[in-house]
């Protein structure tokens, strides 16, 4: 099921590396067409377009675009106490780990009485989306709104899509996620109409046939989704911020002989059930260990609950089994393919690990699977995709924050560097920089 790239014996350069390594991704441009103006029809006429299209796209219209409080009460109250606990658990877990995520001003003394101090500001007003699709995600919104609160977002909204057999309204677990977090304004619109209320605002409808509520805009939008949803953030992107453009889900597994090869084949499988674009690969310098995980593969594929996905996810050229020399080799390969996920199963896991330079979370040892992460770790699961955490970093509190400098210097130190900044500006061919300084000191001015 699993294809095999057999870099042994040869010393790929990084580019080379990255031509040769399983890569899925979306052409988030093939479909900027569709959905430009779906973006400007949102933009212009607000929720009515946002609705008219979701019903267009989705055959389903909600009554209006806010979920009404008594809607999202009644999910809670109706949410199965197992679930609602494990939820409870996973909020708690993931509000530790975000809470230490806080930074607090700091301020450097750069001379006698000046100044820099660095303070950290809350975005104003945030949207959060989660997903529907192929499962239900109130993971996602643990995920998207706890970081958010404990960067001291004051005003959230968290858009998901409608569905026909819930009302009209978003999935009720996830409207029990929100009710748990203490979200009260959710909106029943999803895709590409989403993003695009989110980012332009507009008036919702009102049932009775009244003007609806305003619907504010929002100032950053976070969360995954499918193409359309990419796209769209794209495009109202510098109007709002974004946190990434998220493509499919991605697993990778740096792995030794050491490694128990059922417990691969079923991480690698976990993330296969998401969507049949979803890459699952395997780096091993054991070929015995890569002969083995295929056989569990094949064996646990076939009895899990969304088989054919899984088989399109594994089989696709996104997914397979990189064979290399040894671990050194292999991290190589990993910090290049630089994966969402990334398992270290290897003896002396932990200090592997310490070398990896290159992915969005890093699971280790055997008792760190990737679905530890999704739920119950603390950690985020929105995280860089397609290769970007070479340079990107997954959600967190800093995601919300604006880092913002704030100088001040009195007159004496001004004076101790003015006539720096006098030159400096005469350097660059910008006087004008170099009067506003001598302007405030008679002994700098130009007699004449």
């Amino acid at each position: 099921m699993l294809s095999r790239t057999d870099l042994r014996g040869t010393t790929p350069t990084a580019a080379q590396l990255r031509r040769a390594l399983p890569r899925g991704g979306t052409d988030v441009n093939a479909v900027l067409s569709t959905v430009s103006p779906v973006v400007e029809e949102i933009k212009t006429h607000g929720a009515t377009a946002a609705l008219d299209y979701g019903e267009k796209f989705d055959k389903v219209r909600p009554a209006s675009v806010r979920v009404p409080a008594a809607v999202i009460a009644d999910a809670l109250a109706n949410l199965d106490p197992a679930v609602a606990a494990a939820l409870r658990e996973s909020i708690a877990r993931a509000r530790a780990v975000h809470a230490d995520q806080r930074r607090a001003t700091v301020t450097t003394q750069v001379a006698p009485g000046g100044t820099v101090a660095e303070k950290w500001i809350p975005v104003r007003r945030v949207g959060l989306y989660v997903p529907g699709g192929n499962a239900v995600y109130p993971s996602s919104v643990v995920m998207n709104v706890v970081p958010a609160q404990e960067a001291g977002v004051p005003s959230l909204v968290v858009a998901s899509p409608p569905q026909a057999g819930f009302g009209g309204w978003p999935h009720p677990t996830i409207l029990a996620a929100c009710a748990l977090l203490g979200v009260d304004e959710v909106w029943a619109v999803g895709g590409a109409q989403a993003v695009a209320l989110l980012a332009y605002g507009g008036q919702d409808v009102d049932p009775a046939g009244g003007p609806g509520a305003e619907l504010d805009p929002v100032d950053l939008i976070t969360g995954p989704g499918n193409i359309y949803v990419t796209a769209a953030k794209r495009l109202v992107r510098g109007a709002v911020g974004i946190d990434s453009e998220a493509g499919p889900t991605e697993i990778a597994i740096l792995a030794d002989d050491s490694a128990d090869p059922a417990n691969i084949a079923a991480d690698l499988i976990s993330q296969a059930e998401h969507d049949v674009l979803a890459a699952s690969v395997l780096v091993t310098d054991s070929e015995a260990l890569a002969d083995a995980v295929d056989e569990q593969v094949v064996l646990q594929a076939a009895s899990t609950k969304h088989a054919d996905r899984v088989a399109q996810a594994l089989g696709g050229a996104q997914s397979g089994i990189v064979l290399v020399d040894d671990l050194e080799a292999g991290l190589r390969v990993v910090d290049e393919y630089a994966a969402e996920h990334l398992e270290i199963q290897t003896r002396d896991a932990a200090a592997v690990a310490d070398r990896v330079r290159s992915a969005g979370a890093i699971f280790v040892g055997p008792f760190s699977p990737v679905s530890l992460g999704d739920y119950c770790a603390g950690s985020n699961h929105v995280l860089p995709t397609s290769g970007s955490a070479r340079f990107a970093s997954g959600l967190s509190v800093q995601t919300f924050l604006k880092g913002v400098h704030v100088i001040d210097y009195d007159e004496d130190a001004l004076r101790a560097v003015a006539e720096k900044v006098v030159t400096l500006a005469d350097a660059e061919d910008l006087p004008a920089h170099g009067d506003a300084v001598k302007q405030r000191f008679a002994s700098l001015r130009d007699p004449s």
